[in-house]
Parts: C-alpha cells; structure tokens; sequence
C-alpha cells in the first residue's frame, strides 16, 4: 500500500535513503528525532524547508513549482501531468527533493510539503489560480490585443493593475481589451484595479509549459585554456605586487596610524590617504587595510584614542619569505567573516558602510567565497572563465535561491579580490589555490614558491643614483637596499633613489661609509658611479659630530662633591647613572625608581618638573596593562554528522517508530519520571521481564530532557540502571513508564 503522509513515507525508507536525507538537511538530526512521525515534523517546518530548497539548482526548483501548479501540496498528483508541464523529464530533479522530503511518493502519486507553497510564493512559476473550465481554451478566438495584454501577464507574475476592472460590464458594452477580457471570465477580477492571468491561459500562452526552457538546461560556462604554469605565474606576479603594497601599509601605519572611528572602522579621509600613498585605488586599499586586520598584523589599539597600529606579528611576517606571507593572507582570506566589497555602500539607513566597521561583518562569507572557489575547481587545469558576468549566471542557475540581494555580487566581489591577492589568475586557479582549498597548505606553500620568480642577487646602480632590482631581491639584500635607498617605482622591476637623506638614514641606522661602498661594490652588476662613492663620503663626513641620546631621567646638583659621592655608591651602578655634565648626571631608569633607590642608601633627593618646582611622585592609584580587543573568527559551517553518528541516529529513529507500533500490556507510570508509589511496581515488571526474557516498552527522558520511547529486552536491573541485553544502559530515574509488549 502507497505512503499516504511523509512520516509513513519515512518509516518505510531505507537506512540509506534516511542517511541521505539527515546528510542534506543536517538540522533534522539534532536533536536525534524520536520517531518518523517526529522527524517529518521537523520536515515540514519553513525554516528548515527553506534552508533546504537554497541548496537546490533552478530546474529542480522549476519541478517544484510544478509540482505546485498541480496542487501536490494539497492532494498525490501523477508524474505524467508534471512532466508535460516541465517540458523535459523531471526525473533526477525529482530524485533530488526526495532525498530532501521535500516531496514524496510513488510516480503515479507524488506529494510535496504543503509548506513549501507559503514559501515559493502565492504564484509558483508566475502563473495565477486555477481556472479548469478554461482548459483547452483556443487562443485563436482572441484579437491581438487581447493577446497582448494577456502576454504581458503570461511571463509572470500573473498579477496586473488595470483602471478598466473598477467596473464589471457585460461584454456588448465592454470597450476596451481589459474589459472584454473580464467579461468573457479569460481575466480574473480581484479588486477595482487589479486583474489575474487564469493558470490554464498562462500555460497555453508559454507554448504549453509551466516553466521556462532556459530554467531546464543550465548556462553554458565559456573558458579560455592556458597552460597551467601560465596561469601559476601570472598569480605569482599579483601577488608579489600586493605583498609589497601590503607591506608598504605596514611601514606607513606603524609611523603614522590611522584613527579609529567613533563607530568604529577606518574613515574615508584615511582611506583615500592610504590609497594615494600606495597608489592604489580606494577598492584595493580597502582589501588591503581589511587583510592587515583579517590576518593579525594590525588591530584596534583600545586606547582612550584608539588608532589601527600594526601587531608584534608583523614582524615575523615582514621577515618571513614571500611564498609564506602570501600563504598567510590567502589563508586569511579565505576565512574572513566579512565582505570587504560592501565598504562605501549604503546601509538601511543610507549611510556608508566604513572599511574595518562591523558592518561589513557577514558570518557566511567564508563558505560563499569558498563555494565560488569551488566552481572553479571544475574546470580543466589552466581553464579560466572569460567573463565573470558567465561565471555569475552559472552560479545564479545552480543556486538561485541562495545568497539573497548580493548573490550577484558577492561572485563579483571574490573573483576581483582573488585576482588582486593572486589566489586566482587569467579567471583560473592557481596550483596553490587548489592544495588550499583541499587543506593542503605545505602543497600550496611549495606551489607559491615555484611560481615566484626566484630571489636574485644583485642590482644594477645608474649614474642618476637611481638602483634598479630587476626582480625580486634576496631578503638580506633587499633589507640592505631598502635602508639606503627610497622606491620611486614598484613593479616586476623596482626602482630605488638614493639620496643624501637615504644615506643619512643608513648612518642613522648603524652603517658606516665602508659598509656602504663594500655593499654596492659586491652586489650592483654595473659600476659603481662616481658620485655614489662622493656622496657617501660627504655625509659621512658630516655625520655624528652632533650627537644625541635618550635618558629616562636626570640628577642635577650645584654641588660636584655630591655628585662625586652619588657615583661612588652602589646606587651608581644599579641604576646606571652617568656623568654628562660637571653638575649632570642621566639614567635610563625611570626617575621614580631612581629616587627610590637614592633614598634607600641614604640619600635625599627631590624629583622637579620642567619649571623647576617640587613634584610629588607617589602613585595615584593601581595601574594593569591594556588588553588588546579580542576578535572571534568564523571560518565556515559546521560538518555534517559523520558515518558513525548517522547510524546511531536512524537507530535511535528505528527504535521509536517500533515503540510506537507495538502493542503493550498494562503500562506502570511513574509521577515526575521516578520515584512515588509505583517504583517497586516497575521494579517489578523489569525484573520479571528479565527472567522471562521479554520485549519491555519503556518511556524515558534523555540527558537532553527529550522524550523517547524503546523497546527492549531486559539483561539485568540494579544499581540505578536497566541493562539491556544488546547493551543499552538506561538509568532508572530517567524512565518515566514501562509496560510489557503483548504477543
């Protein structure tokens, strides 16, 4: 006998066919269902239908909606019907929504979830009620406005709004299209202006279909073909470019860092200033600034005037090799919980969405960029889409559902930003992109390092005092180069200029004039100009002979003698005082402790303000270390229930649907799930049971506080706890009832 209702349908599946089904829709096996009844139920809710039918591709939708159309929601409908209204065999779409229990039954009686009606929409696939008299209605009877107008209404939706239907007339005083059309029953009158299209007209009109050709088959998906090391290398070249404009962020935040906003983010005076010294636009500055953040290397200060400053990590990124820093933004990437293509648009309150604000926050950002990735996986290797507007009507088809207002967008968004970080290149993905994606990130680490041109070792130094890097430089070199010389211009070849402030820098940092002339003369390819060596020298000469120092604080006497007996004491040596002066002395120990120590060894200094005055040092209260914002990252949804727990589950389902088909004898109760009079009553019942070696039916309460029914055949009872014989173990105070099973 055919399954009339889906929890009848379920309890005659297949444990594979029930597998299948709590793997689609995950939120059906948590908590476990109790029984098929219980699990057809959650089956039928909207929200969990909903979440569903987002996973579905339009031709499967498009079978619903004839389903629909058929009225399967409210009665079994044969397949043939549905078929014809498809217009191709709905087969393998229908296969699909009976995994889902979205639909159900046998071929010549199939059913839907009356649910999904309330959630397609009151006009699935566009078309209006149901008019069965106008069936087989020749449209040849109908002049060619008439047709117009009905054809207007016939792609869908079939609702129109219309002056002529304020007033019912018969059809010898009718006068216009609209009013001929009402009055021959060929338009459906719902209020004074407005009008729908009969379902059987909308059919006849789309040539006898429901749907829409174009929903059966999905778009075709053009592609260019490269040679996969093409493709490696035109990534490689990307990436190279944003780490260098990433790491030129750093370098410019770490001397000037921007503020953050009162309602937090990176303000658009501050972006348009870092896109105009990186020479970027404000797109990929904004990419840049949200993949500092995203990846660690910057973040919100937390101070009373909090600023964007770069992290301790930065450092360890800045000296890590570029195949490894680029696998640290690309990982970070692909888990960042937000959109950064939202920045600059508008929110429900049209105002602009800030860079780095929590607006641009979206949970599932992670799982679309990786789904969007994962189209691409597809394609042979080095095959790339030639337009991503393809790419987006491809995605849109399989999931239609899926993505709401920016589905579109959000392609869009991805595929620029993969192109900017070098994850994908020529609308391909890369070596590296693909062993990312398959978790793999020492693959993706070697992939990067062979697709990057490799380090060279040398420079070539211009008469102009200009150092050309005809590739990427050796760290150490390129460290060297960077503090003796400024980039006028970045790219494959990187331009640097030297100048008498570049060369002061070096000085400033520990070089001297030899280091300086050994470092051109060993490492640029050309000869050293002339004037190079000149300006070396001529700085150097002038370098040092002013010089500076840093002191935390300072004694000052007018009395040399004591002064002479503060650096003879210990004290002298602990806090490292030093003479600078006849009536001077400095320490790099904040002058509280100083003092502090002066006092303990018998001394009685007094601290002074820049004015000369007295101070009072004391502290003024307890002090504790600021702590940086702590940000949760969502790098995607959860996993599915694995093979292990699918089957506990159906058996947990299994057992329930026999609890409840059974027959059971007199059923001993206890009030509030144990305890109270009954007690020894099902003592009782479970001991006999045991010795007799009968099925005993019990009710019980999970650690979830969900109840379940089961039936089993009792082992042994005793110590608080009923052992079934295939090892079940069930606590006695969590069974609220029990009865025999009759024969």
């Amino acid at each position: 006998m055919p399954a009339t209702s889906l929890a009848d349908w379920l309890r005659s599946a297949s444990d594979d066919e029930l597998a299948a089904l709590l793997q689609a829709r995950r939120d059906l096996a948590t908590p476990p269902p109790s029984d098929s009844t219980v699990l057809a139920t959650r089956a039928g809710t909207a929200g969990s239908t909903a979440r569903s039918l987002e996973e579905l591709d339009t031709f499967t939708l498009a079978v619903l909606d004839a389903l629909l159309v058929a009225d399967a929601d409210t009665q079994p409908v044969p397949l043939a019907p549905v078929a014809e209204l498809v217009g191709a065999d709905p087969a393998p779409a229908l296969a699909r929504l009976k995994t889902r229990a979205i639909a159900w039954g046998d071929d010549d009686a199939i059913r839907v979830l009356p649910v999904t009606r309330e959630i397609v929409g009151p006009y699935p696939a566009g078309l209006g009620a149901s008019v069965p008299a106008l069936a087989g209605f020749d449209l040849a009877e109908l002049t060619d406005e008439e047709r117009g107008v009905l054809g207007a209404l016939a792609s869908g939706p079939p609702i129109g709004r219309s002056r002529d239907a304020a007033v019912e007339v018969p059809l010898e005083q009718a006068k216009t299209p609209v009013q001929r059309l009402l009055a021959r029953g060929l338009l459906l009158r719902r209020n004074n202006d407005t009008v729908e299209l009969p379902r059987e007209l909308g059919v006849a009109l789309r040539g006898g279909r429901a749907v829409s050709p174009g929903a059966i088959e999905e778009p075709a998906l053009p592609t260019n073909s490269h040679q996969q090391s093409t493709v490696d290398e035109a990534a490689a070249g990307e990436a190279a470019e944003f780490l260098r404009q990433l790491e030129s962020l750093l370098n410019l935040w770490s001397e000037q860092p921007p503020p953050v906003l009162k309602a937090g983010g990176l303000g658009v005076r501050e972006l348009r200033k870092l896109a105009r010294e990186l020479d970027v636009d404000d797109v990929r500055a904004t990419v840049l600034a949200e993949l500092a953040v995203g990846a660690g290397l910057v973040a919100d200060s937390g101070s009373a005037t909090p600023e964007w400053v770069p992290t301790t990590l930065t450092d360890s990124w800045l000296a890590s090799a570029p195949a490894q820093r680029w696998l640290t933004l690309a990982q970070a990437w692909l888990d960042l919980p937000r959109l950064p293509g939202l920045a600059g648009q508008r929110d429900s309150k049209d105002k602009a969405m800030a860079p780095l604000s929590d607006d641009l926050r979206r949970p599932l950002a992670p799982v679309n960029r990786r789904r969007i990735l994962e189209s691409l996986l597809e394609l042979p290797d080095g095959s790339g889409v030639k337009s991503v507007d393809e790419l987006v009507a491809v995605l849109a088809w399989r999931a239609p559902r899926r993505g709401g207002r920016l589905r579109d967008e959000t392609v869009r968004w991805t595929m620029a930003e993969a192109s900017i970080l070098g994850v994908v290149a020529l609308g391909a993905l890369t070596t590296a992109t693909k062993a990312l994606l398959a978790e793999d990130r020492s693959g993706a680490l070697n992939a990067m390092i062979d697709a990057m041109p490799a380090p060279i070792d040398h420079v070539l130094v211009q008469a102009d005092l200009t150092v050309v890097a005809p590739g990427p430089l050796e760290p150490e070199l390129a460290t060297e180069i960077k503090t003796v010389a400024d980039v006028e211009s970045a790219g494959h070849a990187t331009v640097y200029r030297i100048t008498e402030a570049t060369v002061r820098r070096a000085l400033d940092a520990g070089r001297t004039a030899d280091e300086l002339h050994e470092l051109f003369r060993a490492r640029s390819a050309t000869p050293v100009p002339q004037s190079l060596t000149y300006l070396i020298d001529d700085v150097a000469r002038r370098h040092g002979r002013l010089r500076g120092g840093a002191a935390a604080s300072f004694l000052r006497c007018d009395d040399e003698v004591l002064l002479a007996e503060v650096l003879g004491n210990p004290v002298a040596t602990e806090y490292e005082l030093r003479k600078i002066a006849p009536t001077v002395l400095v320490s790099p120990i904040p002058l509280a402790e100083v003092l502090d120590g002066l006092r303990a060894a018998g001394f009685a200094p007094a601290a002074e303000g820049p004015d000369g005055r007295v101070l009072d040092l004391r502290p003024s209260g307890r002090r504790i270390p600021a702590r940086p914002k702590q940000t949760r990252r969502v790098t995607g949804e959860p996993a599915g229930p694995n093979s292990d727990q699918l089957s506990t589950v159906i058996a947990h389902l299994r057992a329930g649907d026999r609890a409840a088909s059974r027959r059971r004898g007199a059923e001993v109760r206890l009030p509030a799930g144990g305890g109270g009079s009954d007690t020894s009553a099902t003592m009782a019942l479970l001991a006999r049971a045991s010795r007799e070696q009968r099925e005993v039916w019990i009710g019980f309460v999970d650690s979830h506080g969900t109840a379940s029914q089961r039936i089993v055949t009792p082992a042994h009872v005793g110590g608080g706890v009923l052992m079934s014989t295939d090892d079940q173990r069930f606590p006695l105070h969590r069974i609220t009832s029990a009865a025999l099973i009759e024969d």
